[in-house]
């Protein structure tokens, strides 16, 4: 389970302040996967990483229950300076996990051959991609947050091993998806909101969100 109760958020700009959050409360509940609808600009980033932990709201409360993973191509947890191998040892033990399953995971999943045991800052962007996306998968979270989709791989057996998992995670997992785009959350959402204003927006169905987001963007 992952609350928000009462949760405001703002920046100040330089010259105005920008409200992501107003006093906004909702849960979303294990076995419930949300999509959130969010125009560019109001904030889906700052609102993916507050329920990550990475952001911490200005007032109100953030309640987790259930194990949460960092927003799907998040930099923040893996350092350049050393290699894949490393980076994943290293972060198995923040995990409290077997840092022998977690590195041998992520080196068949991602495929990187001998780059593998090289320091990402060597890495392009596809080939960090998918060592960070293997890193979640291989972390096997409650709830998976995502910001706007996955990450682009010319690589097509990666994307082949990728998918499966996911599918296969998504039977017993919860998924929260971030984007502008509605068709983008049709293959996740069960539920669906819409974020405008510093106001959050829930419905049952896409289609109903989709219906206030088309009417507040396109009319």
């Amino acid at each position: 389970m992952l609350e928000f109760d009462n949760v405001s958020k703002s920046f100040w700009t330089g010259t105005q302040r920008k409200v992501i959050l107003d006093r906004v409360s909702f849960r979303i509940e294990l076995g419930n996967s949300l999509g959130i609808l969010a125009p560019n600009g109001t904030g889906k980033t700052t609102l993916i990483n507050m329920m990550a932990g990475l952001e911490k709201p200005d007032e109100g409360e953030i309640r987790r229950a259930c194990r949460i993973s960092f927003p799907l191509g998040f930099m923040g947890g893996v350092v350049s300076k050393i290699s894949a191998m490393e980076n994943a040892r290293y972060i198995a033990r923040l995990y409290g996990l077997d840092p022998d399953y977690i590195e041998a995971f992520c080196r068949w999943m991602c495929n990187l051959g001998e780059y593998f045991d090289q320091p990402l800052g060597t890495y392009s962007s596809g080939m960090r991609a998918r060592f960070t996306f293997s890193l979640m998968l291989a972390l096997d979270f409650d709830m998976y947050l995502i910001d706007e989709g996955m990450p682009s791989s010319t690589d097509v057996e990666f994307n082949r091993k990728a998918g499966e998992i996911l599918r296969e995670r998504l039977r017993n997992t919860t998924v929260v998806i971030v984007s502008h785009q509605p068709e983008t959350l049709e293959k996740f959402a069960r539920s669906a909101a819409v974020l405008m204003s510093g106001r959050l927006y829930m419905f049952d169905t896409l289609e109903e969100a989709k219906q206030l987001y088309d009417y507040e963007t396109q009319g």
